[in-house]
C-alpha cells in the first residue's frame, strides 16, 4: 500500500502546487472546471492548500510508520469531504452525471483509494 500512497501523495501535491502557483492554468486545463463558473483564483488556491495538506499527511505517514494510519486518515478527511460535496451536488441536481464523472478521477477516486489503504492496513494488522 505504500506504493499507492506515494502515487497519491505525488498526484495530490502536483494538483495542489498547480492550483497554488498557476490557478488560471489549472482552471483552463482540468476538464470541466471552467464549466462551474468564472475563475476565482483565491478559491482555487484555498483548495490547492487542502490538496497540499492531504499530500503532506500521506507523505508524513510514509516517513514514520507509527503515524501511517492517523496521517492517512487525516488525508482522507479532506478527500472524502470533498468527494461528499460533489456527491451531494449530484444528488440535489446541482450538477449532472457528466460533471460528476469528469471530476471522478481527481476528486472521488483519490478519496476511495485513500480509504482503501486504511482498510487494507487495518486488515493486515488484525
Amino acid at each position: 500500500m505504500n506504493g499507492l500512497k506515494r502515487i497519491l501523495a505525488l498526484g495530490l501535491a502536483g494538483n495542489g502546487l498547480t492550483m497554488l502557483l498557476s490557478p488560471g492554468y489549472w482552471y483552463e486545463h482540468v476538464p470541466g472546471v471552467s464549466l462551474t463558473g468564472p475563475l476565482n483564483t483565491h478559491f482555487v488556491r484555498d483548495i490547492g492548500c487542502a490538496y497540499m495538506a492531504a499530500s503532506a499527511a500521506l507523505a508524513w505517514g510514509l516517513l514514520d510508520a507509527r503515524l501511517a494510519r492517523p496521517m492517512t486518515a487525516l488525508a482522507a478527511l479532506f478527500l472524502v469531504l470533498h468527494a461528499a460535496v460533489h456527491l451531494y451536488e449530484l444528488s440535489m441536481g446541482i450538477c449532472g452525471w457528466s460533471s460528476w464523472l469528469r471530476a471522478f478521477p481527481g476528486v472521488t477516486l483519490p478519496a476511495l483509494l485513500t480509504l482503501m489503504t486504511i482498510g487494507v492496513e487495518r486488515t493486515r494488522r488484525a
